[in-house]
């Protein structure tokens, strides 16, 4: 039998979905935007009259996105930091999440407040790259893989789920086996940690992939530099140019100043179409993650 709403429900779930398509409309118009605005005519980029609806649609500004050699320079960096930095990442992760998760482990408090202090307290920006710089890890290829090792805060989330989520008595039942601390967690821990895996996955690969901080302070080879700061590279010198012509500062015949404007207001649709590609990466690993990816927050949240 149906049960028949009020008329005060019924209010309040109209002004309820009506909230929510606003705030779906906030999220979703800045992505819808970028792809308008890179396939529309740059001048109309420029000159702000894309809002809706492409404006001259165009893929001029894919195609000198794609000829320029330093983009695919930084997608192969990316993806190679992007990779193997998320398998170092669970490597240290997974493994110190769980033994900290063990009561029975002596000096249990200690080690936990040895790594939160590391979360709240840091020596600075100079000391921390005078260290990596005795290190040896300036202008690396492994530079950043390594610097991004361990996020406490991961650390941390992972942690409460193997305490709340996965039964003692799992562990207790191997060890009467004579399974070992090795053979429980290789058997009984990894199997049962997909949901968490997932999360930490697509933490770190967002991490990684939206880096240019790290890549900024610690690499100065261009051929080393990945995406975000080829991209931040491109956007500064595009601005720059794109000011120029509208401060008139450019002197020349024109022929010539036609064809630095329309490269300057190319410039400005290029903006769009980097953004687009540079996130490209995220917005088609996040459905295969989904449903372990919420799984694993909504376990973390509810019992921690």
């Amino acid at each position: 039998m149906q049960i028949k709403q009020s008329r005060v429900d019924l209010i309040f779930d109209i002004i309820n979905n009506f909230l929510m398509l606003i705030i779906l409309f906030i999220m979703l118009y800045p992505l819808y935007f970028t792809i308008v605005a890179s396939i529309s005519e740059p001048s109309f980029v420029a000159l702000g009259q894309v809002t809706i609806l492409p404006q001259g649609f165009t893929w001029d500004a894919y195609k000198n996105v794609f000829q320029n050699p330093k983009i695919w320079g930084g997608y192969r960096v990316s993806l190679i930091n992007t990779l193997i930095g998320v398998i170092l990442n669970l490597i240290l992760t997974i493994p110190t999440s769980y033994v900290l998760s063990k009561k029975r482990l002596h000096g249990r408090t200690f080690f936990s407040w040895y790594f939160l202090f590391t979360m709240y307290f840091g020596g600075g920006l100079i000391p921390s790259y005078l260290l990596i710089r005795s290190l040896n890890l300036v202008n690396k290829p492994y530079t950043l893989i390594l610097l991004g090792g361990l996020s406490i805060y991961n650390m941390v989330v992972s942690r409460i789920f193997f305490q709340t989520s996965i039964p003692e008595e799992l562990y207790e039942a191997a060890r009467v086996d004579g399974g070992s601390n090795y053979i429980q967690f290789f058997s009984i821990a990894l199997p049962l940690s997909k949901p968490i895996i997932a999360v930490m996955i697509l933490f770190y690969a967002v991490d990684r992939w939206n880096d240019y901080f790290t890549a900024l302070i610690y690499v100065t080879d261009s051929t080393l530099f990945p995406l975000q700061v080829v991209l931040r590279n491109i956007l500064i010198s595009n601005q720059a140019l794109l000011g120029q012509v509208n401060s008139g500062s450019l002197v020349m015949d024109e022929d010539q100043l036609a064809i630095i404007i329309r490269n300057a207001y190319l410039a400005e649709s290029m903006k769009y179409s980097l953004i687009f590609i540079a996130s490209a990466p995220m917005l088609i690993a996040y459905p295969f993650v989904q449903k372990h990816f919420i799984k694993g927050v909504m376990i973390g949240s509810l019992k921690g």
